[in-house]
Formats: structure tokens, C-alpha cells, sequence
């Protein structure tokens, strides 16, 4: 099988994404920021969230979240109408084809619903993860919503 980095160069052939290889850790926000030489803010925080409707079907979302702010769940809950639970693992893992970590914005296995967290774009160029906790990619924000099919919401909070 082949690797996350590899999968996800698979899924975006048909984008500009140069994705890069980090020599240290970009698992956490902070780690990232230090690893690429940007601020924290400008990391692409890429969760996955479960969306309960009202008729209990259970929906997996994406939200991009800052990487200085938390998601905010009672915010999320509202753009999608539903109650929000925190995904497990092997839920993100099913979801996205990708562990924790390591979760791009983009190059699923299916299209995720997503969500953009609208504070993204007080930046020129964010960073995501590329398919494991060592690999990124730069994009504008702009980009992340056209690629991703993502909604810009207010979701962040500090």
C-alpha cells in the first residue's frame, strides 16, 4: 500500500501542490509553524467532526480551523444545522484515509463535507498537511475553499 504522502501526490496530480518534506515533526500546530518558519495562525488545522441531524444520521465533516484557534463547536453546529461530536481515530482514518497528524484539507477517498475557518484568510499562504505528520503544502486560502468545495464560516475561536 502505498504512503500517505504518496496517496495524497496521487489524489492532487491535478492541482499545483508541491507538497514538502519536513525534517522535523509538523504533528502539532506550534510544531509545523516552527518546522516551515511561519506563524502559528497560518497553519491549516484540518479536523474531522461528526455532524448529528436531527433524524440521527451521522454526517463526517471537515473543518480547516487556524492554527492559533480552536474549533468552535457551537459555531460549527450552526452552519451545519446538527449537533457536533469529536471524531475517534478510526473514524478520521475511515473518513479522510489519513491518521491523525497527518490530515490533509483535500485528497480523500470521497468528498468530505468542509467547513473553512474564515480567520484563514488574514493570511497570504497556509500550510497543510500533505498525507503524514512530516509532509505539507503551502496554498492560499482561496485555494484551500475552491479545492476543498469548503464553506467560509466563523469557526475559529482563541
Amino acid at each position: 500500500m502505498a504512503s500517505g504522502p504518496e496517496r495524497f501526490l496521487t489524489a492532487t496530480a491535478h492541482l499545483p501542490i508541491t507538497p514538502q518534506r519536513m525534517p522535523d515533526s509538523t504533528h502539532t500546530a506550534a510544531e509545523a509553524a516552527a518546522a516551515v518558519g511561519c506563524a502559528v495562525g497560518a497553519i491549516v488545522k484540518s479536523l474531522v467532526f461528526v455532524a448529528v441531524h436531527s433524524d440521527d444520521t451521522r454526517e463526517p465533516v471537515l473543518a480547516l480551523v487556524c492554527g492559533d484557534n480552536r474549533a468552535d463547536l457551537e459555531a460549527l453546529a450552526g452552519v451545519l444545522g446538527a449537533r457536533i461530536e469529536k471524531a475517534d481515530a478510526k473514524t478520521v482514518k475511515e473518513t479522510t484515509g489519513y491518521s491523525i497528524g497527518g490530515v490533509p484539507p483535500l485528497g480523500h477517498p470521497a468528498p468530505v463535507r468542509t467547513v473553512v475557518d474564515r480567520d484563514l484568510l488574514r493570511f497570504e499562504t497556509v500550510w497543510s498537511a500533505a498525507g503524514s505528520a512530516y509532509d505539507v503544502f503551502p496554498a492560499t486560502p482561496q485555494q484551500l475553499v475552491e479545492w476543498t468545495g469548503g464553506e467560509l464560516a466563523d469557526i475559529g475561536t482563541r
